[in-house]
């Protein structure tokens, strides 16, 4: 089973690729996607929908998990996370690819087992849990692996 995790953003939009096999999970691909800041709003989307589309047809993923907007502490930066959410959440629908959607605090205790660890913790076990060598950077793509492990433990439960 491939799983593609994505951390929504509209500077950078993460993702990560794993290979599940029964109980082994490895890191299949990873990086990001990032668009130009002094590019408008729509333009920034637009490029966020057709590489996440592209990225989807070139992965052919059996399940996408996408960071779900739980906790903000600033509505100014929300609000764009959001957006960029929407498309990807579109181009997943116009794709007919199985999505879930886990918050921060899931992925923490999915990974961590508690769920106020910091980034650097999720990023160890990120790395442990996929036998990579070092800790994937940059951190988007670290938190989409992530959210892609998580969804694979999800997908081992039932």
């Amino acid at each position: 089973m491939i799983i593609l995790g994505i951390d929504p953003g509209t500077a950078t939009t993460g993702f990560g690729v794993i290979k599940k096999n029964d109980q082994d999970l490895t890191a299949i691909d990873f990086g990001i996607i990032a668009t130009v800041p002094k590019d408008n709003a729509s333009k920034r989307l637009e490029k966020i929908f057709k590489e996440t589309s592209t990225l989807f047809k070139k992965v052919k993923p059996n399940l996408i998990v996408i960071e779900r907007l739980y906790f903000f502490k600033n509505l100014k930066t929300a609000l764009p996370v959001a957006e960029a959410r929407g498309v990807i959440l579109l181009a997943t629908q116009k794709c007919k690819i199985k999505t879930i959607e886990l918050t921060p605090l899931e992925v923490k205790m999915g990974i961590c087992g508690y769920g106020r660890a910091d980034k650097r913790q999720v990023q160890k076990m990120v790395k442990e849990t996929l036998k990579m060598e070092k800790i994937p950077k940059p951190d988007d793509a670290a938190d989409a692996l992530a959210l892609a492990i998580c969804g694979a433990l999800k997908t081992r439960c039932g």
